[in-house]
C-alpha cells in the first residue's frame, strides 16, 4: 500500500478565514482526526498571498483509512462549520 496525500484548497468568505480556523480548532475536530487510524498528518496552512484561501494537507497510510475517515461522526460537524464559512473546495489527490 502507498500513502495517500490530499491537497484541499478552500476559498473562504471574505475576511472569515480566521473565524473558520477558530471554529475548527474550538470544536476539537482536529484532535479527533489526528487520532484516527492511518492519519499521518492533517494540517491547515494560510495562503500568504490571498487572505481568503486556506490549504489543508492530509496524509493517510492508505486509501481505505482515508475513506473511513470521511465516515466518522466528527466529519458531519466539520461539514456544518464548512457550510458556514467555505465558498469553494478543490481537492487534489497525490
Amino acid at each position: 500500500m502507498r500513502n495517500i496525500v490530499l491537497l484541499v484548497r478552500y476559498t473562504i468568505q471574505s475576511g472569515m478565514r480566521g473565524k473558520f480556523v477558530e471554529a475548527v480548532m474550538a470544536s476539537g475536530i482536529l484532535d479527533q482526526i489526528r487520532k484516527e487510524k492511518g492519519c499521518m498528518s492533517y494540517n491547515y496552512y494560510d495562503d500568504i498571498e490571498d487572505p481568503d484561501k486556506l490549504l489543508l494537507v492530509e496524509e493517510w497510510e492508505s486509501e481505505e483509512n482515508q475513506q473511513k475517515h470521511l465516515q466518522m461522526p466528527h466529519m458531519e460537524m466539520l461539514k456544518q462549520i464548512k457550510e458556514k464559512y467555505v465558498l469553494d473546495t478543490v481537492v487534489t489527490k497525490r
